[in-house]
């Protein structure tokens, strides 16, 4: 290969191409080692994944069936308060009824039973000289009470 005549320099001489296709090579070479890299944690990446979701789909499913299982049963009694309230609304109209014929039937004759005792009240109080009913009179707060009313007043406690 090499003549012994050539010098160490001219068996050293690499062209400029060369020099281009080693750094290419070199370059290729890298980046091909960090793709590699790169993929190795994306397929680390979507095992987990896939592990998460197959986790996820064996606790889903027991809870999907426990939802479901509560929804039935919130709509059975659901079912039983409407029945409650129905019977409720019902009892309520019977007990109006029941009210109202009990007002209408005994109502009037115990008004006129209280009117009755008020008048015969009334006529046994005046045979015993009973003061007729005095007018209201308003007070002013601040505002002297007269002599005359100071008297009737010392008057009706003697007699208490």
């Amino acid at each position: 290969m090499f003549s012994s005549g050539d010098s160490a320099r001219e068996r050293c001489q690499v062209s400029g191409g060369e020099v281009a296709g080693i750094l290419v090579a070199v370059f290729w070479a890298i980046l091909v080692s960090f793709l590699a890299v790169a993929l190795a944690r994306l397929a680390q990446t979507l095992r987990a994944t896939t592990k998460l979701v197959a986790d996820v789909t064996e606790q889903a499913v027991p809870l999907l069936a426990d939802a479901s299982e509560a929804v039935r049963s919130a709509q059975t009694q659901i079912d039983r308060v409407d029945a409650i309230a129905s019977d409720v609304q019902e009892v309520t109209s019977n007990a109006s009824a029941l009210s109202s014929t009990v007002a209408s039937t005994f109502g009037g004759p115990l008004v006129k039973v209280a009117a009755f005792g008020y008048g015969v009240r009334r006529a046994i109080g005046r045979g015993k000289d009973v003061p007729a009913k005095q007018t209201r009179r308003t007070v002013i707060v601040g505002r002297p009470v007269p002599e005359a009313r100071r008297a009737k007043r010392a008057d009706r406690k003697k007699r208490d």
